[in-house]
């Protein structure tokens, strides 16, 4: 059934036509076009009230009215309301949007969320997995431009600069609203998407709810093929469906899209169409209406109306059409409240499934020249024909610039105009134009005319986070990431840019199909003229270029280029020095420039190197002539000292010191410096006699010496950026000169070789010059840019301007220029000092700025300006401008403080401030480099100015010239005292200048700058390439242009040049020699032609190669060449440069020539040939240490040199080669090295010839050991070595001179140590303490060799702390010891630095106080020595008694060292030196280990490993023990007399004595094992038991001896019975703690894989990651909880036990992440447990905050779980405030829980007020109880009758009255039901409620 709009449509009912009769149309006018309320509301000329009563009539004369309105409109996006339904065509595909094209010009955007229902859910499931989905495909692979779809407005944004965006949606459930199950009919034409793919179609989604729709699979064959999209259809993808069959009254459809089926689909009166259901896209059948002059009325569905506008008249009609003519349309859209429906007619669209025509690219954006107005709509615009035929629309504000200038006339039909295509409107099928002179001219107009490297301008838009957004033109937005805001990262880019400032970018990337662009600001990307790489096919090997460091690690640097290009600088390639940490040095941002090392285009991989192989601006092309024997003595640019002889008006005459004083020469005063301020003070502070350093040779004409003092010069010429002859110069050149003569046309500039050349008056400022003695005066240092030459006239113009000779960096060339000048003000200073010269001059050299001075006031002037004098100012004039005296009121004769600002020493001026701010003092402030400050200029100099500081008060001095050349000012530009300026801190450190050094803010101040091109550089070799037909072969005859180190250039006739290489001049050429310097400029030459030279890459070409006509011939006039054949090799084709240096040998010798030494690269390159290069690694150009330090010196330009062939570079593009022969690294070979790292207390590593390292112990650095060895090495020192041994790729090298001179006899004081053997006990040993342990000091001998000092041969001291070891002994230190013993077999050395053993003093010293080592031991000896003389002489008194009583002596003498019971003199003897032998024994013991064994594992036991020895541990000492330790008695018992027969009873007696004793010890239950068979016995007793286990390996841990330990782990896991799995696991856990501790991480991992395969792996896992957490190895502990975590996922312990790691690790972020794996990993029973164990550890690791937020999530989700309140309540007890606790008690009391939850949680809120609360909180509690406890339970709670008082009275109100209660009247006495809790309650209470009554008996107390 329709819905109710659909009965009832506006403007009345129309009835179903019957058979035979016509519905009448003029029923349905009511929603016709002719209201318009939708487009706009025009005014009529009709009154409101004659409207109001058009209301009212009948349906035809309301349509007879409307048809008197004529104007039909095109759509406007005021018109657009939601709801309405268009049709629209996709214009672009973006991945979040589709840009849709709509009818009359407009466009709408469908954001990526507005496509349907399934593809939303999909998209939300990708986001919430964080996956990426296979179903989810992007919008790009289902839509293409061209596709016309049906869209319905959402939204009518408008923006904040007054544009309106129209939100679009094409979700069927939106578009297809008005339809339902019962309105479908076959043969409809709907849009539906694709919601599922199944096995036999796809369902789709029609937006119909309640019905299924569902597309056969043969069905969609055709179209999936036609359509090229891939096998299947995907979900999302937009169709046309075509109603097949409609079952179940609509609840199930069969769909069909087959593109025949499609386009010739019809909508129909029998389809039920409705205004409510019509859509757009249906092609339906019309009658024309009326025609009108912009568009035209049909009707159509029999009952509707619609409009066509002029937009969409059938193009090829015209406008042929007549009332009534039937015809196809296509309809446009309809507006949801005036239902006017809108059609087109143009041929596209009349076929559904089509596409309009689109505009080819190369006519977007094109400008055409006549365009001819077809028609013009006043209110609208006006339609064009284009040159092509097409016909172009333009909207009125298009027409002209503004309103005021249009002019209708200007469009009469037939009229043409100039216009740009801007637009295409695909709905229209019509170009859009502009006849705005600013677009036409525009230079972007769409993102596809922005090119990658373009610099274009904008206006800053927006500031975001993540950077700014830039306005490029009207249709065009730019992103500025932060990173390139600046050259450096802005931390506050909004105090640089503001919204609307206009800024210059360059484009970094430009995505026109994502309408994506991203633009820099960094000016040294934006100004470099270096190739822009934008994609990896261009990165070819050798390219320089800009990047910018995106990544800078340990492994090295990535940098990023333009379109996302990204190559890596490996950490090798970083600096011609090694680089350890380059994130250090490189940071991100960073702009750097690369050299392209290799790329592989195709994997996108690129690699790259900023050791440049030839220097910027190419310098590789410098020259350094050689000195020739020439006629004059000294060459231009020798550098002299000098000694002044004469001073004239002129300058200086001086004597050359180097000649003693024979050579006169001069000095011009302009020469003096580069500034014409110093040039005179120099020349007024000179006196005859003093001498002038570093002066260098301008010009040597044999009588006439010049010389000069500039050093911007000097430079230049030591830089070889310098051109010695005309023929050198190239226009570009940038070339430093000297101002010889100022014209009225322009100035003359010289340079040094005598070149002149002219700045015209036009090129000498960027400024307007009208006097040219303004702006330059004679003398002055210039730098030049060559624009021209003329070769017939030797003439060379030339240009002055800053932007043309600027390096554009004015900032730092100001602060050269300003450092340069203090540097030669400071050399004056010094010589005025050195002079001694009278107190006058003294002064000035003390008097700084900044300095306070105590004046007098001698005179005040009228214009206000003062004169002072004062002690400390004798002889000097110190004025203060009116300025400076501020607001004081001075009169002669007054004392006062002044600041100096500026000393004049030419005028002997001293420039004085008494301003308040300038002298207060202020606390000082730390300055830091480059911060910018407030600064108020106080004074101005010629060539600076002196400002303070606002902050500080401080005085800088700044500028005033940025550059060499600028020298102008205008008066507006020129600074002025008291004006406030931004300066830039360049030195914070007050020198000896007295100000600081700073720049003039650049960003404030306007300096014309024009980059200059990389090519623009001093010596570019520019050859002209001018066709030619020589052959090869062929003689010519020229005349020798130009001279270079390895090439001379010979002109061969007017236009063409040729060049001959220094190996085709002589056939035999002398090494050390300079072939062509055999050759002048304009000599006359005969060659032959060997080859030409390719213009632009200079590479070489055969005569064969195609393009050879076009190259400089390359000519040979070897004698040899003339008059023989010229070399077959010169025939080679031209790739075959890799088949030409496999002509060379390795160990093969060439002559060769050198071409330069590359300092970056340190390698010397030479060229063998014209075609063939090479290069000599550094170390392979000499033997020789002082050749090597300065390789530049030794080797000339052009010079030839032998060289052996030692391979080809890895390019195969270079010879490698060797001036030292092939090097041999054999052992007891010498060599030279580099040192290339220096390793404190370890030694060198040296890079050897060939590219291989060798490394140098301490111990082989000198034949005499020194206190810091390595001091004297450092990075880059060349040294000569000797090879010890070559073993594996592993070098050793020695430095020693023993090694280095065998056969010097040189004294060696530390002997080398190889071996053990070279070991000697006794010997006197140095070395370097190595470490420090618990076992002993650890003591360098050499290399291999350890010794050890136990802590009581360190020193005589006791000492009971090491980190006084440490302190006195730290590592490195050189002592001397002495060897006390050499174990040959374990490789042990004892050593003793005692004083007494060395003969050296104590390393403690005395005064630390520390008790000494044998103080009591030295009593005791003592002690001793009388006793042995008592025992003596007591011997001798009784040799000549009675043998019995002898007998009895000698029994006495044996006795006692076992009996213990005796108590005489000997036995006590006996015992002492007894305990002290094993005391000693026990701790040799402990001591001694092996130097690499670990120190012992401190074990917590019951027991101590150092008890002393008793009587009872005598017997158990081993036997060897006992020997060894009773040797001392068996040598006294040997020497007396054979037993008697009574000693040996006594003797048996003893033994069995000890036997007992033995037995007893070992039978005492209390008594600690202590030795290893203590422990055997005890678990061959308990051998299950693990923790005897334990303790034995800690019994062999103590005495560190690892392997016992292992061993005995190993017989306990096989000796405990297989059922005692948790004894084995406590052995297993021990092995593993033990592994850690002392073994490797292969050892530990192969015991941990075994105890996996033995035990339940999960536990094995957690006790590895405890042990890992525990020894702080917290990176392998994480990554084993990752393997667990994959391992274990449904182990809830797993996941708490990483939880808490990283809580205590603070990973908090990390945590919360955790939790949510968790969940999704573990069942859902076990998601409330785990949400509260993770947050109890939060409570007590984490963040509590975060912790009581999961709770109460948890609570709030299950209220009733009574446990996790209960943690909850503990918790926050603990951690809460109490008004948190009491929240909770009070949350929780008030849930519906049983009655006995409830008692529990009443009685801990009772609890926990007693103990924490009042007496009024606690009957609170009570109260609560009483109320809520009555009305769930039946009886009292206990607990609260416990501590009620003996009556109580119980009131109950009568709803909560037991309900058998209720209806029982209570007795009078208890009107309330108030009853009292007593024995008298049970005959109280009504008869009927016994139970009752039971509950109030027994509640008395």
């Amino acid at each position: 059934m329709a819905s109710l709009e659909e009965n009832f449509p506006r403007g009345g009912i129309q009835k179903k036509p019957t058979e035979g009769k016509t519905s009448n149309p003029k029923l349905e006018r009511d929603n016709l076009f002719d209201v318009h309320h939708e487009e706009q509301a025009q005014k009529r000329k009709r009154s409101q009230s004659v409207q109001g009563k058009q209301k009212k009539f009948k349906a035809d004369n309301i349509a007879t009215a409307k048809d008197s309105v004529v104007n039909i409109e095109p759509l406007t996006i005021e018109a657009l309301c939601e709801g309405m339904l268009l049709l629209g065509c996709i214009k672009e595909v973006s991945d979040y949007e589709l840009v849709i094209s709509l009818p009359n010009g407009l466009s709408g955007f469908v954001p990526v969320t507005q496509i349907s229902d399934a593809y939303s859910k999909l998209l939300s499931k990708e986001v919430a997995q964080g996956e990426l989905l296979e179903d989810l495909n992007p919008l790009s692979d289902m839509y293409s431009p061209g596709m016309l779809v049906r869209c319905i407005v959402t939204s009518v944004e408008k923006s904040a600069d007054g544009r309106r965006s129209i939100k679009l949606s094409i979700d069927p459930k939106k578009v297809n609203k008005g339809l339902n199950a019962s309105a479908l009919t076959s043969g409809m034409l709907l849009s539906g998407f694709v919601s599922s793919v199944e096995d036999h179609g796809y369902l789709i989604d029609i937006g119909v709810s309640g019905t299924h729709a569902f597309l056969p699979r043969q069905k969609a064959q055709n179209y999936i093929k036609a359509v090229k999209r891939g096998p299947d259809l995907k979900i999302g993808q937009n169709l046309n469906c075509i109603v097949v069959e409609v079952k179940n009254e609509g609840r199930v459809v069969r769909l069909s899209v087959d593109r025949s089926e499609v386009a010739a689909s019809l909508a129909t009166e029998r389809q039920n169409w409705t205004l409510s259901n019509l859509l757009p896209g249906l092609v339906v059948k019309a009658r024309v209406q009326k025609v009108v002059p912009l568009g035209m009325k049909l009707s159509f569905l029999s009952s509707f109306t619609g409009i066509v506008d002029f937009m969409h008249m059938d193009p090829e009609k015209s406008m042929n059409y007549s009332p009534d003519q039937v015809m196809k349309a296509c309809i446009l859209s309809i507006h949801p409240t005036s239902k006017v429906v809108r059609l087109t007619l143009r041929q596209a669209f009349l076929y559904p499934g089509g596409s309009p025509n689109q505009l080819s690219n190369d006519r977007m954006g094109a400008v055409v020249e006549e365009s001819t107005v077809k028609a013009f709509y006043k209110q609208f615009g006006a339609v064009f024909e284009l040159d092509d035929g097409t016909l172009a629309f333009a909207r009125l504000k298009h027409l002209s610039k503004t309103r005021k200038s249009f002019k209708p006339g200007a469009f009469k039909t037939g009229c043409k105009h100039k216009c740009r295509i801007i637009d295409y409107s695909l709905m229209d099928e019509m170009c859009i134009v502009s006849l705005k002179y600013q677009i036409i001219e525009a230079r972007f107009l769409q993102y596809q005319d922005i090119h990658t490297g373009d610099v274009v301008q904008g206006k800053v838009f927006a500031l975001k986070p993540i950077g700014m957004q830039v306005k490029v033109t009207d249709g065009i937005k730019g992103l500025v990431p932060s990173m390139h805001l600046a050259d450096v990262i802005l931390k506050q880019p909004e105090k640089k840019y503001n919204i609307g400032d206009e800024v210059r970018c360059r484009v970094l990337e430009c995505n026109p199909a994502g309408r994506k662009l991203i633009l820099t600001l960094k000016k040294s990307l934006i100004q470099s003229k270096l190739p822009v790489l934008s994609n990896y096919e261009d990165a070819k090997a050798g390219l320089i270029t800009h990047g910018f460091v995106v990544c800078a690690r340990e492994f090295g640097c990535i940098v990023k280029f333009y379109n996302d290009v990204k190559g890596l600088v490996p950490k090798n390639e970083l600096s011609s020095e090694p680089i350890s940490s380059p994130d250090k040095v490189f940071h991100e941002g960073q702009v750097v420039k690369v050299m392209v090392l290799k790329c592989e285009p195709q994997q996108e991989r690129l690699l790259l190197s900023f050791r440049l192989s030839s220097k910027p601006a190419l310098e590789d092309k410098k020259e350094c002539t050689p000195k020739k024997k020439k006629e004059v003595k000294y060459q231009i640019g020798e550098m002299v000292d000098v000694k002044v002889l004469k001073k004239k008006d002129s300058g200086l005459e001086v004597s050359i010191l180097e000649d003693e004083g024979n050579v006169i020469a001069s000095i011009p005063t302009v020469h003096l410096s580069d500034f014409v301020a110093i040039c005179k003070l120099l020349w007024h502070c000179l006196q005859e006699g003093d001498v002038l350093p570093r002066v260098m040779c301008l010009s040597d004409k044999g009588d006439h010496i010049i010389l000069s003092r500039k050093s911007a010069v000097i430079s230049a010429v030591q830089e070889e950026q310098i051109v010695r002859s005309f023929s050198e110069i190239q226009p570009g050149m940038l070339l430093t000169g000297y101002v010889r003569n100022v014209m009225p046309f322009g100035v003359f500039v010289e340079f040094p070789f005598g070149v002149t050349g002219l700045a015209p008056k036009v090129s000498m400022s960027d400024k307007f010059v009208t006097d040219t003695k303004d702006h330059f005066v004679v003398g002055q240092t210039v730098i030049a840019k060559v624009m021209s030459i003329d070769e017939e006239k030797q003439r060379v113009l030339l240009n002055l301007k800053v932007s043309e000779c600027s390096s554009g960096d004015s900032a730092a060339e100001s602060f050269a220029l300003l450092s340069q000048y203090f540097k030669e003000m400071e050399e004056i200073r010094n010589l005025l000092r050195r002079r001694g010269e009278p107190s006058t001059t003294q002064g000035l050299c003390e008097l700084v700025p900044g300095k306070e001075l105590q004046l007098v006031v001698q005179d005040v002037k009228e214009d206000g300006s003062a004169l002072f004098s004062g002690s400390c100012v004798t002889g000097l004039t110190v004025t203060a401008t009116r300025y400076h005296l501020g607001d004081k009121n001075i009169v002669p004769g007054e004392k006062t403080k002044a600041l100096v600002l500026h000393v004049d020493a030419l005028t002997s001026k001293v420039y004085v401030s008494l301003r308040e701010e300038l002298l207060k003092q202020r606390a000082k402030q730390r300055l830091t480099e480059n911060s910018q400050h407030s600064a108020i200029v106080q004074h101005i100099a010629e060539d600076f100015a002196v400002v303070s500081l606002l902050e500080t008060g401080q005085l800088a001095a700044i500028p005033i010239a940025s550059h060499f050349n600028d020298t102008f000012r205008f008066d507006s530009e020129k600074l002025k005292v008291g004006q406030t300026i931004f300066a830039t801190l360049k030195v914070v450190k007050v020198n000896d200048h007295g100000v600081l050094l700073a720049v003039q803010d650049p960003a404030k101040k306007k300096v014309f700058v024009r980059i200059r091109n990389e090519s623009e550089t001093a010596l570019e070799e520019m050859l002209p390439a001018v066709k030619h037909s020589l052959s090869l072969g062929d003689t010519v005859t020229g005349t020798v242009k130009s001279v270079k180190p390895t090439h001379v250039t010979v002109a061969i006739d007017d236009k063409l040049t040729g060049s001959i290489h220094a190996s085709r001049i002589l056939d035999e050429v002398p090494i050390g020699s300079f072939p062509t310097y055999t050759l002048k400029a304009g000599q006359k030459v005969t060659a032959r032609v060997i080859g030409g030279r390719d213009v632009n890459t200079h590479r070489y070409l055969p005569i064969t190669h195609p393009h050879f006509t076009r190259s400089i011939p390359e000519l040979s006039i070897r004698p040899s060449e003339i008059e023989g054949k010229v070399t077959a090799m010169l025939n080679l084709k031209e790739d075959s440069t890799l088949k030409k240096l496999g002509l060379y040998n390795v160990g093969q010798t060439v002559t060769c020539f050198v071409k330069k030494y590359n300092i970056l690269k340190n390698w010397l390159e030479v060229e063998v040939a014209p075609d063939i290069r090479g290069r000599v690694p550094h170390l392979l150009l000499s033997l020789n240490t002082k050749v090597l330090k300065h390789p530049e010196k030794s080797f000339k330009n052009g010079q030839a040199v032998s060289a052996t062939v030692t391979g080809t570079d890895v390019t195969e593009t270079n010879l490698c080669l060797s001036l030292t022969g092939i090097q041999s690294l054999e052992q007891g070979t010498i060599t030279v090295g580099m040192v290339t790292k220096v390793t404190p207390h370890v030694g060198l590593t040296i890079a050897l010839p060939g590219g291989k390292t060798g490394k140098v112990s301490i111990f082989q650095l000198n034949d005499t050991y020194m206190e810091n060895p390595l001091g004297d090495f450092k990075v880059g020192k060349i040294v000569r070595c000797c090879i010890l041994s070559n073993e594996n790729g592993k070098i050793q090298l020695s430095l020693r001179q023993s090694r280095l001179n065998p056969k010097s006899n040189s004294k060696v004081e530390d002997v080398e140590i190889t071996c053990i053997r070279d070991v000697k006990k006794g010997q006197l040993v140095r070395g370097y303490v190595k470490s420090i342990s618990p076992s002993g000091v650890f003591f360098g001998l050499s290399t291999s060799l350890l010794g050890r000092i136990l802590f009581q041969n360190v020193s005589p001291y006791f000492v009971q702390k090491h980190s006084l070891y440490e302190k006195y002994l730290p590592e490195g230190k050189l002592l001397t010891a002495k060897v006390l013993g050499v174990n040959g077999k374990e490789k042990h050395i004892e050593l003793s630095l005692l004083p007494e053993d060395t003969g050296m003093p104590s390393v403690l010293p005395e005064s630390l106080g520390l008790p000494r080592y044998d103080a009591e031991e030295e009593k005791r000896e003592a002690g001793d020595r009388e006793k042995r003389e008592e025992l003596k002489l007591k011997a001798k008194r009784t040799r000549e008694n009675s043998e019995s009583e002898q007998e009895a002596k000698t029994k006495k003498r044996k006795v006692c060292p076992a009996d213990e019971n005796d108590s005489g003199i000997e036995i006590y003897y006996r015992e002492e030196d007894d305990d002290d032998q094993e005391e000693e024994a026990a701790k040799k013991k402990s001591k001694i280990r092996k130097p690499d064994e670990a120190p012992r594992l401190q074990v917590s036991m019951g027991f101590t490993w150092d008890e002393d020895m008793n009587a009872m541990d005598i017997p158990m000492l081993n036997q060897k023990e006992e020997s060894s330790e009773s040797e001392e008695e068996e040598d006294l018992q040997s020497k007396l007399k054979k037993q008697t027969k009574k000693e040996k009873e006594l003797e048996k007696q003893k033994k069995e004595k000890e036997l007992c004793k033995l037995e007893a010890a070992l039978m005492d239950p209390s008594r600690q094992p202590q030795s290893a068979d203590d422990f055997d016995r005890l678990v061959l007793s308990s051998p299950n038991s693990s923790i005897l286990w334990l303790q034995y390996m800690a019994f062999h841990l103590q005495a560190t001896e690892i392997e016992k330990a292992r061993a005995v782990a190993e017989r306990a896991l096989k000796t405990i019975c297989f059922r005692e799995e948790q004894e084995k696991l406590n052995v297993w856990v021990a092995l593993l703690n033990l592994e850690n501790m002392y073994g490797t991480e292969e050892t530990l991992m192969k015991v941990f894989e075994r105890a996996v395969q033995y035990n339940e792996p999960l536990k094995v896992f957690q006790h590895l990651c405890d042990i890992y957490a525990n020894s702080e190895k917290y990176k392998q502990a994480e990554e084993l909880y990752h393997t667990m975590l994959k391992r274990f996922r449904q182990e809830k312990s797993v996941w708490l036990k990483y939880a808490s790691f990283l809580l205590k690790q603070g990973q908090t972020e990390a945590t919360h992440r955790l939790l949510e794996r968790a969940l999704k990993a573990l069942p859902t029973k076990e998601h409330v447990d785990v949400i509260s164990r993770f947050a109890q550890l939060e409570f007590r690791f984490g963040d509590p905050e975060h912790a009581k937020a999961l709770f109460e999530s948890t609570l709030s989700s299950y209220p009733k779980r009574t446990d996790i309140w209960s943690i909850y309540m503990d918790i926050m007890i603990k951690h809460g405030s109490q008004k948190e606790v009491r929240d909770i008690f009070e949350r929780v009391i008030h849930l519906s829980l049983a009655p006995k939850k409830m008692k529990f949680f009443f009685k801990r809120y009772l609890d926990y007020e007693k103990k924490f609360g009042t007496a009024e909180s606690v009957l609170a509690v009570k109260r609560a109880a009483l109320e809520a406890m009555p009305a769930r339970q039946p009886r009292t709670p206990h607990f609260l009758l416990a501590s009620l008082p003996p009556l109580r009275h119980l009131s109950l109100s009568s709803s909560s009255r037991p309900a058998c209660c209720r209806g029982r009247r209570p007795p009078s006495s208890f009107p309330s039901f108030l009853v009292a809790v007593s024995p008298g309650l049970r005959s109280a209470l009504p008869r009927g409620c016994l139970q009752h009554r039971q509950i109030f008996s027994d509640t008395h107390i």
